[in-house]
């Protein structure tokens, strides 16, 4: 059990060889952050890319501590939201890298959420054919999840995530401080997230989010910090082992299987953001892994019992508004990135903190299951 809790910056070493790098977790990170950039800096110019709410809010600041290292900055400021991991948004945002003169041995430096990493990430990915970029996530989710272990991309009108590039990040600088301004449903989101690394491989993490997780949610830096760094260290641990996800990195995708249909279904809007579908997808996981006579039911009843104590989406009654079919969430299913010989790949469980990848699910039981929560949402 993970029982000491205490609000230091702590580092996290992803081991790639020649392109490691470290992840830094901690409160008031903006100086350290700067000085580790400025260290990767063969000129001392960078280029922002960002999101409104996010400028609005921490721009100035990065800005002004990137002047104070002796750094110059550029910053171009894209719309919030899904919509943005999109053709027209990459286009804009490579062109004006290009027109900004970024060379590759020049730094991008992604300031957002996950949409915003997976954006500038694609984008340094695909500039000169590689130019290095740091992520400095501003959301939970994007601190524990999108900003660790080199997956960019954008979505297509047929699925979530099916253009991109592993591409890693020279260094990622997760500032518990920008967590202090996220919407509680934002930062709920992002705890789908956090869950799910507990429920995949570390059984007493998620005993230790039962007994702490309420405090990270009413804004204990400590207790936050404690989460994303056993989150990072987790994810570092499997994409050491397997970087292009031939193997074991499968397991993070733990809830995303049932999530990304549901983002699908629901138009990758507002109606259902990503970690809440990640959220529900755990549950759905588990049900059908005790559906399979793989665990035993008191596991998914936990889940959900969590979830729902944490005030968060844990079900498909919680999604409001039309959802297709059993049938056509299982169509939407087909368009996963994860699907491999004409068949979906589901990460099951034994218990929680024991997930595997199964291939070869009985499609029918996946059926039967969808249709039953589809017939217990509310009319």
């Amino acid at each position: 059990m993970i029982n000491d809790i205490k609000p230091l910056r702590e580092l996290v070493h992803v081991n790639l060889g020649t392109r490691s790098y470290d992840i830094i977790i901690g409160p008031d990170l903006l100086r350290e952050g700067v000085e580790r950039i400025n260290a990767l800096l063969p000129r001392k110019r960078v280029c922002i890319v960002t999101e409104e709410r996010v400028a609005a809010l921490h721009l100035e600041k990065l800005q002004s501590a990137l002047s104070a290292g002796g750094i110059t900055s550029e910053a171009l400021i894209l719309p919030p939201g899904e919509s943005t991991k999109s053709w027209p948004h990459l286009e804009r945002t490579v062109e004006w890298l290009i027109e900004q003169k970024v060379e590759r041995d020049d730094l991008v430096l992604a300031f957002g959420g996950g949409v915003i990493g997976d954006l500038a990430g694609f984008a340094a990915a695909i500039l000169r054919r590689g130019v290095g970029f740091v992520q400095m996530p501003t959301s939970l989710l994007a601190q524990v999840d999108s900003a660790v272990g080199g997956k960019t991309g954008i979505n297509s009108t047929r699925g979530k995530n099916l253009i991109g590039a592993f591409h890693q990040p020279r260094l990622v600088v997760a500032d518990m401080d920008l967590l202090g301004t996220l919407p509680p449903r934002d930062f709920l989101a992002g705890y789908g997230e956090v869950v799910k690394y507990g429920l995949l491989g570390d059984a007493d993490f998620f005993a230790w989010l039962e007994l702490y997780a309420s405090s990270m949610a009413t804004g204990d830096v400590a207790a936050r910090a404690r989460a994303v760094q056993r989150s990072c260290e987790m994810k570092a641990e499997i994409v050491a082992r397997d970087e292009q996800e031939r193997g074991d990195r499968a397991l993070l995708n733990l809830g995303h299987t049932f999530g990304h249909a549901l983002e699908a279904a629901t138009g990758y809007s507002d109606r259902l953001l990503h970690g809440e579908g990640v959220a529900i997808g755990c549950t759905l996981a588990f049900q059908l892994s005790a559906r399979l006579g793989l665990c035993s039911q008191e596991a998914p009843s936990r889940v959900a019992a969590h979830l729902r104590a944490m005030g968060m989406k844990a079900t498909l009654a919680d999604i409001a508004g039309e959802l297709p079919d059993a049938d056509g969430l299982i169509a939407l299913m087909g368009q996963d990135k994860k699907v491999k010989d004409g068949q979906v790949t589901f990460i099951l469980a034994r218990d929680i903190g024991d997930a595997f990848v199964a291939n070869g699910v009985d499609m029918a039981q996946v059926s039967a299951l969808l249709a039953e929560e589809l017939a217990a949402r509310p009319n």
